[in-house]
């Protein structure tokens, strides 16, 4: 397991550039929203402790992780906004559906960062069980919700 032995909560705020002039557009999943709304906290706070500010920090909610990829096409085509992160849960069920939902979403997400110049971070859970989404989105891995606000920052100012 790639998490096994990390912390996803963990980074070094002195290798981070601060986020005091950047807008962050955050499109979150409300399917598992037990879920999404810890790794909507965690991204939330890290972008405050890097230095974002709230009010440049813009939430808009779709209902699954399916719609992910529309919602963060229309937060990139219609607000000025620095970095996206898309924010979902995905947790394998009895049918095939979770690989259909888990390769839309990626691949859309994909297509996003090809077409657009605003990076649009993955921060989407695809676990077999809901005890690996809660040790991910606050619990014994840490929150992976922090990970992708770091990522979107980096990406905000590479160049």
């Amino acid at each position: 397991m790639a998490t096994a032995n990390k912390n996803l909560s963990f980074y070094d705020k002195t290798k981070i550039p601060n986020a005091k002039l950047l807008r962050f557009g955050i499109v979150v999943s409300e399917w598992n929203d037990e879920i999404t709304e810890g790794l909507y906290e965690g991204a939330e706070a890290a972008l405050l402790d890097c230095g974002a500010i709230s009010e440049n920090i813009i939430r808009w909610n779709v209902p699954g992780s399916f719609e992910l990829t529309y919602g963060c096409k229309k937060m990139i085509t219609s607000t000025e906004i620095d970095a996206v992160i898309a924010i979902g849960s995905v947790i394998q069920g009895e049918t095939k559906h979770f690989d259909f939902v888990c390769s839309g979403v990626t691949q859309g997400i994909k297509d996003l960062n090809v077409k657009y110049d605003t990076p649009v971070v993955f921060c989407v859970l695809t676990d077999n069980t809901m005890q690996q989404a809660i040790d991910r989105s606050g619990g014994k891995h840490g929150n992976k919700g922090a990970e992708a606000a770091i990522a979107a920052i980096k990406m905000a100012t590479l160049g």
